[in-house]
């Protein structure tokens, strides 16, 4: 099971790092699920991933619940908004939508209400 987490924390840490330098791929989602596999996968990968500038930078700052500042909050929202319109109209199944619907909703509810915003 360990190796199972390890080879999806390198997969979700490589999507995490693509992401940073694309505008369709998100990056925080991918970078705390590689943060979740390290975790169950071993305690050297898990050290490695904290100690990483990627890992203080998107991820420390929400489990801290420290929160993000206002434009990686408006940027991540930008990027989800415009995912989940393109797979709106790519779907043509009526529940898909509307489950497409309701993590939007949930994403602007957490990112607004949920997550502080803090300075630069």
């Amino acid at each position: 099971m360990k190796a199972i987490f390890t080879v999806l924390g390198v997969v979700f840490l490589g999507l995490g790092l693509v992401g940073i330098y694309t505008p369709i791929l998100p990056t925080t989602p991918f970078l705390l699920l590689a943060a979740f596999c390290f975790q169950k996968s071993s305690d050297k990968l898990n050290n490695w991933f904290r100690s990483t500038n990627t890992y203080q930078v998107y991820i420390k700052p929400i489990k801290n619940k420290k929160g993000l500042p206002l434009s990686k909050k408006i940027r991540i929202l930008a990027l989800v908004t415009l995912l989940v319109i393109i797979s709106f109209f790519i779907m043509k199944n009526k529940i898909g939508r509307s489950v497409l619907i309701v993590i939007l909703i949930f994403h602007y509810i957490y990112f607004l209400f949920v997550l502080k915003t803090t300075d630069e």
